[in-house]
């Protein structure tokens, strides 16, 4: 990346004004054209969204876009079309024991509704902040429920099964962490209760274990912030065998959205760990050994985004792609999304670019990390408010243009005489890039910072 020193957000105000315009006419026309009867939507086909079964992690996404959308914009529409579909849609989510998305489908639902009611943003009753709390506490808990135990430690093991760790599913130890905060633990046999925040704590020294790289000499490829999508475990014993990936190349290069999972997802949790006692943390390790641990992988992760993704904040879906070679220089010009050889995408941009942010509001921007590391998030944000990633056409349903879902799979549309996939978007793409605008629109305005667990911090 090149990052520009001299952005502020000052300069990106008639931009958000803008992208939340277009954002509330994409919420309107997916009200209107789509039905969840056919799945949730999960990206677009020629403009239109589709479903894709493999898991159902999307539609938390869908329906808490209005949720953020009203955040934003103070629309009361989005509210009552969040809430609505919250009621109708996102029960089934809180007890699905077979997947590792909690953190995404319910804390964009009833979490955001929780936290901007405890902001005073909407007047609730007693009996409606109880649903919400009991909605976050059940999926918590049975989020971390999905255990598997390792020497030193555990995690949340993935929808592969009891082996295989996510680097994706930092974010779902919100989920927990929210739980926790709200005082519950999950039940085990003979009325053992066994700690949300224990488990958040230990799934997350795993992930920077595991799945992130130091350049320490793990392997041939190691390197400074390299993510392995999956990690691979022997079950019988617990002994770590390999890196692997379902969407990324392969176990020794960086799939990009796995590495903006890690670089949000450490920051954010950094930023929970401050408003902890220390006794709290003293059972799983003490505050200083966890917070060194998840800085050191927020760092690593956040340079190797800025060090590998070309010049506008814009990474290629994979790091260590086959056919990157074919652009050439690519990492010192813009990435070009309508390219004959990789697709980019945007949403890792999305999700990575609020990881930056983050981590230098964490570090402080009076820092010189603290700095780079925000205007490195700005300037990638800059770009996705700008052609040719923010969708001005009235007829297409998506937001963020140029994101890909499973490049090995071959799932993503490729237009009529293209050769790649480009031009689409997605709905966690869609999702995460109001996130991160809201982060941005919020301070911005002067507003208290966005959180996940804004509102239950003691």
């Amino acid at each position: 990346m090149i990052i520009d020193n001299e952005l502020t957000l000052q300069q990106l105000d008639a931009d958000l004004k803008t992208f939340w315009e277009l954002s509330g006419q994409k919420i309107r026309l997916i009200e209107k054209e789509y039905t969840t009867t056919q799945g949730a939507p999960v990206f677009t086909v020629a403009g239109k969204y589709s479903p894709k079964g493999w898991t159902d992690w999307t539609q938390g996404f869908q329906v808490g876009a209005s949720i953020l959308q009203f955040d934003a914009t103070g629309d009361e529409e989005f509210l009552a079309l969040g809430k609505k579909q919250t009621v109708e849609e996102m029960a089934p989510h809180i007890t699905h024991v077979g997947v590792h998305d909690h953190g995404f489908n319910n804390l964009s639902t009833y979490g955001n509704l929780l936290r901007l009611m405890k902001e005073g943003r909407f007047a609730g009753d007693e009996f409606e902040r109880h649903f919400y709390e009991l909605a976050l506490k059940s999926s918590g808990a049975v989020q971390a429920s999905r255990w598997t135990d390792l020497p030193d430690g555990g995690y949340i093991y993935s929808f592969n099964g009891p082996h295989s760790l996510f680097v994706d599913t930092i974010r779902s130890c919100r989920i927990l962490m929210v739980a926790h905060l709200l005082g519950h633990s999950l039940m085990g046999e003979n009325d053992e209760s066994i700690s949300l925040l224990g488990r958040a704590l230990d799934h997350m020294k795993a992930t920077a274990k595991y799945a992130v790289f130091y350049g320490e000499g793990r392997d041939s490829y190691d390197e400074w912030g390299r993510t392995a999508h999956e990690s691979i475990f022997n079950v019988n014993d617990g002994n770590y065998r390999c890196p692997n990936s379902q969407q990324g190349f392969s176990g020794f290069t960086t799939w990009t959205r796995g590495l903006a999972w890690a670089m949000l997802g450490f920051p954010e949790e950094l930023e929970l760990l401050k408003t902890l006692d220390d006794a709290e943390l003293e059972p799983f390790g003490g505050r200083d050994e966890l917070e060194a641990i998840f800085l050191k992988a927020a760092k690593a992760t956040c340079d190797w985004f800025i060090e590998k993704t070309p010049t506008d904040g814009i990474p290629y879906w994979d790091g260590g792609a086959p056919n990157l070679h074919q652009l050439g220089d690519y990492l010192n010009r813009p990435a070009d999304p309508f390219n004959d050889w990789e697709p980019v995408d945007s949403s890792a941009a999305a999700i990575g670019a609020q990881g930056l942010l983050k981590l230098g509001k964490y570090l402080g921007l009076e820092t010189a990390d603290g700095k780079k590391y925000w205007q490195a998030g700005l300037t990638a944000s800059r770009t996705m408010l700008g052609d040719p990633y923010i969708s001005r056409d009235e007829k297409h349903q998506g937001l963020l243009l140029h994101s890909i879902y499973h490049q090995p799979n071959g799932w993503d549309h490729v237009p009529e005489g293209g050769k790649i996939s480009y031009g689409e978007a997605c709905m966690w793409g869609d999702y995460h890039v109001r996130e991160l605008m809201l982060c941005l629109t919020r301070e911005l305005n002067g507003q208290p910072e966005y959180s996940f667990f804004a509102g239950l911090n003691r």
